[in-house]
């Protein structure tokens, strides 16, 4: 399922139109988006939690050459499924 088939899937479910439920998935994301940034985390009950982890500066291989080079330390984010989820796939 692509952002386009979510928009269409949101707006049958709701009854609302497109547009709308295209804003409203925008408006999610971006507020996800927004607390990840400043290092909260996002729990939605059933579904997940969405947080940030530090990620050490490690050292890497370039895989044509083999030579070595520094991966710098960063933030990534992370998803972890909630029960319900994962009971809900399985």
């Amino acid at each position: 399922m692509n952002k386009g088939e979510l928009i269409e899937a949101v707006a049958n479910a709701t009854g609302s139109t497109k547009a709308d439920a295209g804003r409203s998935i925008d408006a999610t994301v971006d507020s996800i988006t927004a607390a990840l940034k400043k290092g909260d985390t996002v729990t939605l009950i059933g579904f997940g939690t969405f947080k940030t982890a530090a990620r050490a500066a490690r050292t890497g291989r370039n895989p044509q050459t083999g030579a070595a080079l520094e991966i710098p330390a960063r933030t990534v984010p992370s998803f972890k499924a909630g029960a319900a989820l994962k009971a809900a796939v399985n």
